[in-house]
């Protein structure tokens, strides 16, 4: 791995900035190890570490190590060539110069900064180790005497390009202090994890006690125009184990929609665009910027785990349903609207205009996967997992470098939907999308397995090695798959000890026959898929309810193997009769992969192609396309013609042309 400059050369230039060294007392609840202190409260369901888990898989393999090695490394060059980096460094006085780019610019570093740490602790790294000391050397010059960090107050206060001017948190409605910091927070966290070291937390800390005593209660009521910063303290009080972090985190949380207290400076703070029209346990449906809202609601969720507080239930509940039966995309996207990157009305979900940013579908994926630990529903990892392989894969090329910023479900091959170009990007002015993807990739091991009690829940898919702890030792389970192009799941022990546990497999909701929870989306046909289960070669019983294969209690050793098999069809769909954009088309699926055709496959009159309800469509895997993708072909309605649909997430690598997920019926 190659990175933009060599490491250690400012530590010899300037040393240590002696202003940013924090006293032992801020370090209080932090062992002397680098584990998390045991918390009063906690979600019921905990997921096994993703440094517990192995990914060795045809599918996820390749692509978490193209994001080690050419996304993050090329994340970090563009960070340097677009002055994001400089920043900190003119913010501390390591070099001369105005602030460069968007004011929310900081975040995009702390959050490649975050993937790379994730990166770190699954894979010894020297250089990037290396690396990533001298950049955090900069953030800690450019951090403030009182711990203020936010390089474009910093380098010149009288310039600041949010146009709020020289005192600090005076328009919280539209720029990102509070923003930039939660992302800090991970970052920050995330390093510490990795290294053991307190470098980078050290910098956190004084920031979020500079934040603690400046807002809340009696002090500054104002709340963050873009949340993020409830997540960021979350972590930093689970690794702390400081209370007031938490007790922050809930501030922000309850003020939101409590304009009466915010700072007359702050501007129209009762706006649906920021989620702060109503107190949150007021709200009941999904309004606003997308991005904001998945942040604020899987904030809202730790912060209700974390607190036992249950006020938060009801609302977070209206609002998922809202979201999943009335505003989100087949693919997993949320956010129909350009003008404001958020949802639109209930059933309004254009295609072509689609704006479903790769952002949006992380906060989801983020907010149902804390859903799913809140309450052991599968509803909330079917949602994650249609995510997962298509509005968030999307967002990502093959190879690495270039990206979607939008993900819209249908393109003519000219409208410049993406920023200003039609294809994929290799980068953007604001690029929250790119850096975010970063983070995602190496710490997906730490979504497949959860853990209560003695139960151990299975809720993705893919060949793993994982170690799992549990009361009488150690669960190693072994899981052999060729999903998502083959429904069969092998999956073997490697522990010599029997270790009692009751396992739970998901069973896809595409399995279990329906597309999402609600009646936005079905299945046109009356196919049951098959689920076939066996323990040591026999075929067994299972309970299905709840979504879940329910193995009761026993003890698994070396000599035990489970053989699930999920029969994949290809499915066609339709939506519920209000999505005016959908009517009189349909849709086309398998597993967890929802398909596209595109002037690559078929000819350029990709928008006039139709489908026949009762044709069949066979799938198979064609490793001459893109080096090897599950392709679905099957005759057209009007002539017979053959098509061939590829998956959502692949389109766009070959020759710009038009594409479309939803079909004309004949």
């Amino acid at each position: 791995m190659k990175f933009p400059f060599c490491a250690l050369t400012i530590f010899l230039l300037y040393g240590c900035p002696s202003n940013n060294l924090n006293t032992e007392k801020d370090f209080e609840g932090i062992d002397q190890g680098h584990t998390s202190p045991l918390l009063d409260s906690d979600y019921p369901i905990q997921p096994v570490p993703f440094t517990n888990v192995s990914i060795e898989d045809t599918f996820w393999t390749p692509r978490i190590e193209t994001n080690r090695n050419i996304t993050l490394p090329y994340n970090f060059k563009k960070c340097e060539e677009t002055g994001r980096i400089s920043n900190f460094s003119k913010a501390g006085g390591l070099e001369d110069g105005d602030f460069e780019g968007i004011f929310f610019n900081d975040s995009d570093v702390f959050k490649v900064i975050e993937g790379a740490s994730y990166s770190l602790q699954v894979h010894n790294d020297p250089e990037l180790k290396a690396y990533l000391d001298e950049l955090i050397f900069k953030i800690a010059t450019a951090q403030e005497e009182d711990g203020y960090l936010y390089t474009n107050r910093t380098i010149n206060p009288s310039k600041a390009d949010d146009k709020a001017g020289e005192v600090r948190w005076t328009r919280l409605v539209s720029h990102h202090e509070l923003y930039n910091v939660g992302h800090l927070y991970e970052a920050a966290v995330a390093h510490y994890q990795a290294t053991g070291e307190r470098s980078l937390l050290d910098v956190a800390i004084k920031n979020a006690n500079l934040i603690d005593r400046v807002f809340g209660p009696d002090k500054n009521m104002g709340v963050p125009g873009h949340q993020e910063i409830e997540i960021g303290l979350v972590k930093l009080y689970r690794v702390t184990g400081e209370r007031k972090y938490l007790d922050l985190a809930k501030f922000f949380i309850d003020q939101r929609g409590n304009a009466d207290g915010h700072n007359l400076n702050d501007g129209d703070y009762s706006g649906e665009y920021q989620q702060d029209h109503l107190p949150l346990k007021q709200q009941s449906t999904a309004v606003g910027h997308a991005v904001r809202a998945g942040y604020f609601y899987a904030g809202a969720t730790d912060v209700a785990a974390l607190t036992d507080e249950t006020s938060y239930d009801k609302a977070l509940g209206l609002i998922w349903e809202d979201i999943v039966h009335k505003k989100i995309y087949l693919t997993g996207g949320i956010g129909a609207e350009p003008k404001y990157e958020g949802f639109g009305p209930a059933y309004e979900l254009p295609n072509a205009t689609a704006y479903t940013e790769t952002c949006a579908a992380i906060a989801l994926m983020l907010w149902n996967h804390r859903m799913f630990l809140r309450s052991g529903d599968v509803k909330y990892m079917d949602v994650f997992e249609r995510t997962l392989y298509n509005g968030f894969l999307a967002g990502i090329s093959m190879e690495g470098n270039t990206f979607f910023y939008p993900n819209p479900l249908e393109s003519d091959g000219v409208f410049k939907f993406n920023q200003g170009v039609c294809g994929r990007s290799p980068w953007f002015d604001c690029s929250c999308c790119p850096v975010n993807i970063v983070r995602i990739l190496p710490s997906l091991p730490g979504y497949v397995y959860a853990v209560n009690e003695d139960a151990v829940y299975m809720n993705l898919y893919m060949s793993n090695t994982a170690e799992i702890s549990m009361a009488e030792g150690v669960l190693s389970v072994n899981q052999k798959t060729n999903y998502p192009w083959n429904g069969k799941v092998e999956v073997s022990f490697n522990n010599a000890k029997g270790i009692n546990a009751n396992l739970k497999l998901r069973i896809p909701g595409w399995n279990r026959n329906e597309v999402m929870d609600g009646d936005l989306y079905t299945y046109t046909d009356d196919v049951k898929p098959a689920c076939e289960l066996r323990i040591n070669g026999e075929l067994f019983e299972v309970d299905t309810q709840e979504g879940y294969l329910d193995i009761p209690k026993r003890k698994w050793s070396k000599n035990d193997t489970l053989e699930i098999i999920f029969e994949m069809p290809v499915r066609k769909v339709k939506s519920n009769d209000l999505v005016t954009a959908n009517k009189g088309k349909m849709a086309l699926e398998r597993g967890p992969i929802v398909y596209c055709i595109e002037a690559a496959d078929n000819d350029d009159k990709i928008l006039e192609i139709s489908i026949a309800e009762t044709a069949n469509y066979q799938y198979k895997y064609d490793k001459d396309i893109l080096g090897g993708l599950g392709v679905l072909r099957g005759p057209s309605a009007l002539n017979q013609k053959t098509i061939t649909a590829i998956p959502y997430y692949a389109w766009a690598h070959r020759d710009i042309g038009p594409m479309a997920v939803w079909m004309k019926t004949d």
